[in-house]
């Protein structure tokens, strides 16, 4: 299903220029939207925008027929019934679990769509399922993390900087099983990244924060 956000976000601070944010997008099935922009341009707000965790000031969020927020009909879903996958720059995956017990924490009881055996294939972690978060290198936990935000049966799935943390050669390693993940599931996907060359190998299209405005860059 389509997804859809257009939105304004007014953040007065007090002795600075208020921050503000507009944004407007459509994201189909299987298609991932690449943001990028400075530092405090706004990118992780947007994301939590979408997430319910910031109250945008008008506009509108829609996954497909289903409207998250439109204060002009008093909608505003609060986080935990969005269906929304996140992976951020560190996995933060319970340490004291298995990587099969994470996986399971992302799954609600009854989901009849992406199953644990799914993106333990896509991801490559059959070898991996015993071992505790000790034992994994940067890129595994990222792989495990990705796989939990799966798991939630996601509506949107929101990369936040999600290889910052790794090297070159991890993050060389890590990018065809995102491009995998987003081919396989058709979940549609935003992927935030202040590295042009990261953002262009997953993203079908790629928008930059500017002035606060989302835009065609250039």
């Amino acid at each position: 299903m389509t997804f859809s956000v257009d939105i304004q976000i007014q953040q007065p601070y007090a002795g600075a220029n208020p921050f503000s944010l507009e944004a407007r997008f459509e994201l189909l099935p299987g298609r991932c939207l690449g943001i990028m922009g400075a530092s405090g341009s706004g990118k992780t707000t947007l994301l939590h925008a979408i997430a319910g965790l910031v109250s945008p000031s008008a506009g509108r969020i829609m996954s497909g027929s289903e409207c998250w927020f439109d204060p002009t009909q008093a909608i505003q879903l609060p986080p935990w019934q969005r269906p929304v996958g996140v992976v951020f720059q560190e996995g933060r995956l319970f340490p004291h679990l298995s990587v099969e017990q994470n996986l399971r924490y992302g799954l609600p009881a009854g989901a009849t769509g992406i199953q644990i055996k799914d993106v333990v294939e896509v991801l490559g972690m059959h070898t991996l399922l015993k071992r505790k978060p000790s034992q994994l290198s940067g890129g595994e936990k990222q792989r495990v993390a990705i796989g939990r935000a799966l798991l939630r049966q996601p509506a949107v799935l929101l990369m936040d900087e999600p290889l910052s943390a790794l090297d070159a050669t991890l993050k060389q390693q890590l990018l065809p099983y995102i491009r995998q993940v987003i081919a396989t599931f058709e979940v549609p996907t935003i992927y935030v990244s202040h590295l042009s060359e990261e953002v262009a190998a997953v993203a079908d299209e790629v928008l930059t924060l500017t002035q606060g405005v989302l835009r065609q860059p250039g």
